[in-house]
């Protein structure tokens, strides 16, 4: 049984983001009186990143998928400070806040990753990213502006550009949000915006690969791309985004689409912070790491989920792809090993276990692949799977029966009232 230790005498362990790494981390810890945990982000809440397309499109309210963290830790041996990493002194071992500094005595980046937008600043500037609660809400409020626009627009080619949505990037996220605008398109749009009625506009996904969910099985990109096509989405493979400016977006190939909205779901990079030296940084901006998720060449820093790339698993000798399932697992597995470190016992390489891939495209088709693809599995037992594993990964009850609620009233209805535009 562990001995209980004054606060002042346990190791400070500080960990930078409150993300699936970030939170399975602390919460695997967080029962134990070896650390002082202390979890930094820059928002006051957790959310479900998964979804965040649901909320962009008005089918979820982002309460539904975020939560605080203090309540969250509420009674728990986490500390919770709001904040910004800006750099960290690895010799010292102090990492530097916005608001502040502190010391740590071991240091965890669970810092996630942004959009990257590949040096296109007209891409950066124009288009609409979906990689936070913020970005989530800022399309929602642009996609319903847009509507607005083209509900009192009388030049006929004018509204068909503003209805014309292209989503850039052909994962999961992509494939989504274009099953969703394809289905408010069918179902609702034209009950609430009578005007736009027979007006046009059209969706399209662009992707560089040959297939959408291009990691997933050739079944999975047949049908997806089948279920696209018969919701009415334009689908693009072995295309790239390149331009997007005065409304119009550029292919690679020369084509041009007269489209108000340019959806980027298309790459994205690692969060980077200055005294980590540039030669501890690999692919993606992403934090080289050993098998035990220790920082290369720097002592007591750590990288877990998008932050880090570790080369080590066998079966992964290029990086772990950038997904939720790797860091849960890394955050588990880090805790483990934290706890076995104080009580001079072995830690344990990570690998990874996939436990396979989905995703949802409109109301009906999910497609799900398992043991490395082995198994795939469609229709209505592929979409309850995605519904029972998107609910169960949701941080708290409350959020559970939020989401179950919408989803329920989305399904029935084919309709949601969450298209409200609200300014801050």
């Amino acid at each position: 049984m562990e001995s209980s230790l004054p606060i002042y005498k346990r190791k400070k362990l500080l960990i930078i983001g409150g993300g699936f790494a970030g939170m399975n981390l602390a919460q695997e810890l967080m029962k134990s009186e070896i650390y002082q945990i202390i979890l930094i982000d820059r928002n006051n809440y957790n959310y479900f990143p998964p979804l965040l397309y649901q909320v962009a499109t008005s089918f979820l309210d982002p309460s539904s998928i975020s939560y605080p963290f203090r309540k969250l830790f509420r009674n728990e041996q986490v500390t919770f400070r709001m904040g910004e990493l800006m750099k960290v002194d690895p010799t010292n071992r102090v990492a530097y806040l916005d608001n502040g500094k502190l010391h740590y005595d071991e240091l965890v980046f669970a810092t996630g990753a942004r959009t990257n937008f590949f040096g296109n600043e007209n891409i950066k500037n124009n288009a609409l990213p979906m990689k936070t609660i913020d970005d989530a809400l800022m399309m929602r409020n642009a996609l319903l502006k847009t509507l607005e626009r083209a509900s009192v627009c009388t030049d006929p080619d004018e509204r068909r550009k503003l209805l014309t949505i292209v989503v850039a990037g052909g994962g999961p996220t992509g494939v989504e949000v274009s099953g969703m605008l394809a289905e408010m398109k069918k179902h609702i749009l034209t009950k609430d915006y009578p005007e736009i009625k027979s007006s046009g506009g059209e969706i399209y996904i662009v992707d560089g690969g040959e297939n959408l969910l291009a990691p997933m099985s050739e079944k999975t990109h047949q049908e997806t791309q089948r279920a696209l096509t018969r919701l009415g989405v334009h689908v693009k493979l072995k295309t790239r985004v390149a331009d997007f400016k005065n409304a119009v977006v550029t292919l690679n190939n020369g084509e041009t689409i007269a489209a108000q909205t340019l959806i980027w779901a298309a790459g994205i990079t690692a969060n980077t912070f200055e005294g980590i030296p540039q030669e501890a940084l690999g692919p993606g901006q992403r934090m080289i790491t050993d098998q035990f998720n220790k920082v290369t060449g720097l002592e007591h820093i750590y990288a877990i989920g998008d932050s880090s790339i570790m080369t080590t698993d066998p079966a992964y000798p290029r990086g772990h792809p950038q997904l939720a399932q790797v860091a849960i697992q890394q955050g588990r597995n880090l805790a483990a090993n934290f706890l076995a470190i104080a009580y001079d016992k072995q830690s344990k390489p990570f690998i990874y276990f996939d436990k396979g891939d989905m995703a949802i495209v409109g109301r009906h088709n999910a497609v799900v692949d398992m043991f490395k693809h082995k198994v795939h599995l469609s229709g209505v037992a592929a979409l309850f799977i995605w519904l029972f594993i998107h609910l169960i990964s949701l941080v708290s009850y409350t959020n559970k029966l939020k989401t179950l609620y919408n989803w329920s009233v989305a399904y029935l209805s084919k309709d949601q009232s969450l298209r409200m535009i609200f300014r801050s």
